[in-house]
């Protein structure tokens, strides 16, 4: 039996109480999008640990039923208990499909760097000489489609020494610890403070043949890096500041990505103490800051 879905537009004071009623009365999901979304009057929202993400002026509301629901009466259902008035809406037949196979043909391989390509697992090798990252979209972040990704991978694919030790704070999917090993690095770590992206990340080293240690921070053995990579939001990349700058030797390299163009004045003076830290590239508004750590500092 098909699926309905029903789609209509919300204010922002309303948009959480109507996906809540939706929701009790048995939607199966509800998607919530930004309703100038493609359009010169769009409102990207990025949130921050601790931070309040402001709500969109206009919230366009997706919500998927049953084929059997009769929709138009449990909208204005909804409605009256509500106290609103039955919303303008579309109600559309969406048909039982094959949603693996559908999910698998949105991700081919991805070129992240001149040498390293994202290959999923049903996808074959790109080419003999290039290195092919097998990975799998999942649960952690980092399957090499976000800009953040791709400027930590660029910058290991220039500028990693061979035989250099690398620590992945923040590891995601494990992506980067593991690209680090396929470029040749001697000793590839990978921290991370959720349980799922250890395990996502252990199950990725082992599907590309690597053997990568992946831990929660606290597990991680005193010592330092040539090399620490931390791709994950601004606020706590400041906040994380003197561990990073304790876990990199004199003269190493620190990257850090997952930080907004203007953000990067801000995270950089974080750092400042410890390094000569800059910009080293940008895309879609995003940067990665890149930089050496001071060979003089106490």
């Amino acid at each position: 039996m098909p699926y309905l879905a029903l789609r209509f537009d919300a204010i922002a004071r309303d948009a959480d109480r109507w996906a809540d009623a939706l929701l009790d009365a048995g939607a199966l999901s509800v998607d919530a999008a930004d309703a100038q979304a493609g359009t010169t009057d769009e409102a990207p929202r990025f949130g921050e640990p601790g931070a309040e993400v402001a709500s969109w002026p206009v919230t366009r509301l997706t919500a998927l039923f049953d084929g059997s629901v009769d929709v138009p009466a449990t909208l204005a259902r909804l409605g009256e208990d509500m106290g609103c008035q039955t919303p303008a809406h579309t109600i559309e037949a969406v048909p039982e499909t094959d949603w693996v196979r559908q999910t698998q043909a949105q991700f081919a391989p991805i070129q992240t760097s001149p040498r390293t390509w994202i290959v999923p697992s049903w996808c074959d090798p790109v080419a003999r000489n290039a290195i092919n990252l097998r990975i799998d979209p999942g649960l952690a972040f980092g399957t090499g489609s976000h800009a953040t990704t791709r400027l930590c991978l660029r910058w290991l694919d220039a500028h990693l020494a061979p035989g250099a030790s690398v620590l992945d704070y923040g590891c995601g999917s494990g992506i980067l610890a593991i690209a680090a090993t396929m470029l040749g690095a001697a000793d590839s770590r990978g921290v991370d403070i959720d349980a799922q992206a250890i395990v996502a990340s252990r199950a990725n080293a082992a599907a590309n043949g690597i053997n990568v240690w992946f831990g929660s921070p606290d597990a991680l053995p005193a010592g330092t890096f040539d090399v620490v990579v931390a791709n994950i939001l601004a606020n706590p990349l400041e906040l994380l500041a003197p561990l990073l700058a304790g876990r990199v030797r004199p003269g190493g390299h620190i990257v850090l990505s997952g930080v907004l163009d203007a953000q990067a004045t801000q995270v950089g003076a974080a750092y400042a103490r410890w390094f000569t830290l800059d910009v080293w590239g940008r895309e879609d508004g995003w940067v990665a800051l890149a930089g050496r750590r001071k060979r003089d500092h106490g």
